[in-house]
């Protein structure tokens, strides 16, 4: 059965719209991340404008990431003094990159924007997370390999107006998670991700934080950095579809419980390179599609 989806203007077949979120919500649970780096590249190649994608994934983010903050709340794994200040970065950030969301789309870019965000971020994270997965791999098959330190002290901790957070175990500038949040907030409001794939490698390896905490911690200023940006998006530029985010949310739920039990089959390491080599795939088809030559020339699009 097709369904007419007003914001974004076209018509999907429902079972696509499910089985997509149902796709993205088994490799979330399979791998652990938010899924919307893949969801909104996925919602593009299936002809959903990039803009009412970038929108309409971050509103189905707020409400997949409420699900997940409230179980590591009950297991004592979210740091509110760390995601306070998160959020108030995230917020400034996100309110900004909604402005410039507004502007570029005012001059008809922001579908290029878009996709070279992702060519660019989605192939850094890719070729990192590849190279970190590879070298633990082969470190764990090397008797007597030396493990090397999460992070190190550097220039950045000595930045002022230091704050304890007891939860994390550390005494560090605010200016840091503050800088980290707002620039996390654009990313959410021009690629409609959570930002939890540059977030948690940060919070690990910039600010230091223990990892038991660090997921928890950035799925509870997701929460409401994606609620401002689907806010604004909704207000400034009205290209939030919400009957297709509610689909894709029922079978994101769906596909989540089957992911989670088949990552229990893998290794850490293995899921992080099985992860890389998937972004770097989606990263490989954005850039093809950039540069490869349209069937049609022309196109023209209705401006409202």
């Amino acid at each position: 059965m097709y369904i007419y989806l007003p914001i974004a203007e076209v018509s999907m077949h429902i079972g696509i719209i499910i089985g997509l979120g149902g796709g993205v919500g088994f490799l979330s649970g399979l791998f652990g991340v938010g899924g919307g780096f893949l969801m909104t590249p996925l919602l593009i190649f299936f002809g959903i404008p990039p803009a009412v994608a970038v929108s309409t994934e971050a509103n189905q983010i707020v409400a997949s990431s409420v699900s997940g903050v409230l179980a590591h709340m009950r297991r004592g794994n979210v740091d509110f003094k760390m995601g306070a200040i998160l959020m108030a970065g995230g917020m400034i950030g996100s309110t900004l990159g909604v402005a410039l969301f507004s502007f570029l789309r005012d001059i008809g870019q922001i579908d290029l924007v878009i996709q070279l965000s992702y060519v660019v971020f989605l192939g850094i994270i890719g070729a990192l997370m590849l190279t970190e997965s590879l070298r633990t791999i082969i470190r764990s098959r090397t008797p007597g390999a030396a493990r090397g330190k999460l992070h190190q002290h550097n220039w950045l901790h000595g930045l002022p107006l230091k704050m304890r957070f007891r939860r994390s175990k550390l005494y560090i500038s605010a200016l840091l998670p503050l800088a980290i949040g707002a620039f996390v907030g654009v990313l959410a409001a021009i690629m409609g991700v959570g930002g939890g794939f540059i977030m948690v490698p940060a919070m690990i390896y910039l600010l230091g934080m223990p990892t038991s905490v660090v997921v928890g911690t950035s799925l509870f200023q997701i929460i409401f950095v994606t609620a401002n940006v689907t806010l604004l998006q909704s207000i400034q530029t009205q290209t939030v579809d919400f009957l297709l985010a509610g689909l894709l949310l029922f079978g994101a739920v769906i596909g989540a419980q089957f992911g989670s039990r088949a990552g229990a089959v893998l290794r850490g390491e293995q899921l992080r390179g099985l992860l890389a080599l998937l972004v770097l795939a989606v990263c490989v088809k954005i850039g093809y599609d950039l540069v490869v030559r349209p069937e049609d020339l022309l196109s023209v699009e209705l401006v409202r």
